[in-house]
């Protein structure tokens, strides 16, 4: 198929999926449509869930693996929708539509290339993969897919990133804190008041910077989202909670920031995961380096995916921009899928891999 054939087949797909809600953890209905279009074009898709991935018919156990994997899931639409978000609109060069950007764009273009390069030589395997559960980091998504698959070497993972190489990720860990104080009438001089506490804490929070700054993500950010305290208003409070949305980059673990947090703040400190890290691949990456001679800009993404799950080396790269993500009227250009399609066949077609640069963990 021709480059337009391509497009016009792909965009097609994506009006399908936007009007068969996907809403993370709801995705089946869009799992069975995305089946039954990859069968009917002589694919062999496999399904856990509401994941489904394919391995290229030329798979050959001793060639390393490339990961072409993209999110079926969206958020739930904002207020402030125009249009009907579950209805594709196409209007001028722009189609409409909740999912349209994030991430049915590059679902949609990676699974035609993928298609495409199937009959290509190379000297890689190829594995499509659609993932649930992305939108939220559910454990029924690409966790529950991986081990399933064959042996990953490197990934390429698709969200809307103006068609840029995202080489570096921040991680994501939550936590939960809870300052202890003792009860108390407020119109005397009794109890612990929690909330002062907790603001001492809250302050530490707000003004340290780790030293470890890195050039790609910058610092690792620390954001105080949630706070909780008190009964009523003569009562001292001898409990306050709050919760801290905590962005590591890639020099530190999340379990090295969580420690350190507990090394310096006197409230109760909880993890609610470390499973969500930050990622990154090395710059001189046979993909890394393809994309910057095709004229790309390597950069680092503060904004989490499926790569944080990855356990290969992984590049983010897809059509549409991350401002629209998560927008009332989310949309795509409709010549953002066509250079989405050609810039992914230019960056894969004749890329060479080989086991010793992309070491499997």
């Amino acid at each position: 198929m021709n480059t337009e054939q391509l497009t016009q087949e792909a965009i097609a797909l994506l009006g399908r999926l936007i009007e068969t809600p996907r809403i993370s953890r709801e995705e089946g209905a869009a799992a069975d449509l995305l089946a039954r279009w990859m069968t009917e074009r002589g694919m062999a898709p496999r399904r856990e869930g509401n994941n489904l991935w394919c391995l290229s018919p030329d798979y050959q156990t001793e060639r390393p693996t490339l990961l072409l994997c993209a999110h079926i899931d969206t958020v739930r639409p904002v207020s402030g929708w125009k249009r009907n978000p579950h209805q594709a609109t196409v209007e001028g060069e722009c189609l409409y539509g909740l999912g349209a950007n994030d991430d049915g764009a590059s679902l949609v273009c990676l699974l035609q290339v993928f298609r495409q390069l199937q009959g290509m030589e190379r000297d890689h395997n190829l594995v499509f993969l659609a993932t649930a559960e992305e939108e939220v980091s559910g454990r029924n998504g690409i966790e529950r897919a991986l081990p399933l698959l064959p042996a990953i070497d490197v990934a390429l993972v698709g969200e809307p990133t103006g068609m840029q190489p995202a080489i570096a990720e921040k991680g994501l860990m939550v936590l939960d804190c809870t300052a202890a104080g003792r009860a108390g009438h407020a119109a005397r001089d009794e109890g612990d008041n929690a909330i002062y506490r907790a603001l001492d804490d809250i302050q530490w929070i707000r003004s340290t910077q780790f030293p470890e700054v890195s050039p790609l993500l910058g610092p690792t950010k620390m954001t105080v989202t949630v706070i909780g305290a008190g009964t009523q208003h003569n009562v001292v409070p001898d409990r306050c909670s709050f919760i801290v949305d905590v962005r590591t980059n890639e020099l530190h673990s999340n379990e090295d920031i969580y420690n350190r947090i507990r090394a310096h703040v006197k409230s109760e400190v909880v993890a609610r995961s470390f499973r969500l890290g930050s990622s990154r691949i090395a710059t001189d990456h046979p993909l890394v380096r393809r994309a910057v001679a095709l004229g790309r800009t390597p950069y680092g993404s503060p904004t989490l995916s499926d790569q944080s799950l990855l356990r290969c080396p992984s590049l983010k790269m897809g059509p549409g921009e991350s401002s629209r993500s998560h927008t009332a009227d989310e949309y795509i250009e409709l010549s953002e899928i066509r250079q989405g399609i050609e810039f992914y066949l230019a960056l894969l077609t004749d890329l060479r891999l080989n086991a010793q640069s992309t070491p499997r963990d």
